[in-house]
């Protein structure tokens, strides 16, 4: 019996040790940008300096929301992916309804592409969406060379409401899983009664589909909002947090207390601005926690 405590005093320890030690893994990036966004210039050549500033100074943060224009730049940057979490949790929900409930020739040989687009870097494929947007022609229905489209936020729409976005194969075949493990007896109540379809997926089916509407929801808002790559190749010159990130990154003199800001000080300014940046999603994870939780105990969810 002795053994048998010792043995769980142990464990425990162990346990809570490993806890301390991933969640350390985890929050250091953070903890080491807070540290670095609080700190004087001063302190960045004082080498007794780790961790803990002498002097904790806001002018980080300051200069940080002047150079991101964060007022406004906040506001587009919550519009935008807003309305593109949106387009795609609309889009993959009724693609994904659609595989896991209709077969026809082929269907499962289009299944596999839109897998298989999961793992292809979107790197491969820049030059042809840059070109396809640059002299947009609707499949040859508008006349040559078409209509540039870069610049604007309509290849990013486009894209998400035809579900052909970064993340959407992904979000594709999750939701194709969960319609496949719904019973097919409530559908066929409802076609007994009259309802076609679309009214039996957005009576019947959609309404049970909550928990993996959340998941698509929140991994689609994260994703679009930590997204560099479409919207630098498509966004350029916008007033985006994204592209604040970028410009801050870029600078090597601001004014800064009546003096030039070196570029070796520009390093505070951009942990300060990336913690202004990743605040809004620490808040919305904070708020949609528990629902976020609960929908993936619901879907079986994992990895």
């Amino acid at each position: 019996m002795r053994l048998s405590k010792l043995q769980q005093g142990l464990w425990h320890v162990v346990r809570f040790g490993l806890i301390v030690g991933i969640g350390f893994i985890i929050l250091y990036p953070l903890l080491r940008q807070i540290s670095f966004a609080l700190m004087h210039p001063d302190d960045l050549y004082d080498l007794t300096v780790n961790w803990i500033p002498r002097q904790f100074a806001k002018i980080n943060f300051q200069v940080a929301w002047e150079m991101l224009d964060y007022s406004k730049a906040l506001v587009n940057t919550l519009g935008v992916t807003l309305l593109l979490s949106t387009l795609e949790l609309a889009a993959t929900m009724i693609i994904g309804y659609g595989f896991a409930r209709w077969r026809y020739p082929g269907s499962n040989l289009v299944f596999a592409l839109v897998v298989l687009s999961i793992i292809i870097p979107p790197q491969m494929v820049m030059v042809p969406l840059f070109l396809n947007f640059r002299y947009f022609n609707l499949f040859g229905l508008l006349p040559e060379p078409g209509v540039n489209l870069i610049g604007s936020f309509w290849p990013m729409v486009l894209m998400s409401l035809t579900g052909t976005a970064k993340r959407s194969g992904l979000f594709i075949f999750i939701t194709r899983n969960f319609f496949r493990g719904m019973s097919t007896s409530l559908e066929e109540a409802a076609y007994v009664d009259g309802a076609g379809h679309l009214k039996t997926f957005f009576r019947i089916m959609l309404p049970n589909a909550t928990p993996i509407a959340m998941i698509v929801f929140l991994f689609s808002f994260v994703w679009y909002w930590n997204d560099l790559f479409y919207t630098d190749l498509f966004l350029q010159g916008r007033n985006l947090l994204q592209i604040g990130l970028l410009r801050i990154n870029s600078q090597f003199n601001y004014p800064w207390a009546n003096k030039a800001v070196e570029g070796t000080y520009i390093q505070l300014v951009n942990n300060a601005g990336m913690l202004l940046y990743i605040l809004p999603v620490l808040l919305l994870y904070a708020f949609l926690q528990r629902y976020f939780i609960e929908s993936i105990e619901k879907t079986g969810l994992v990895g």
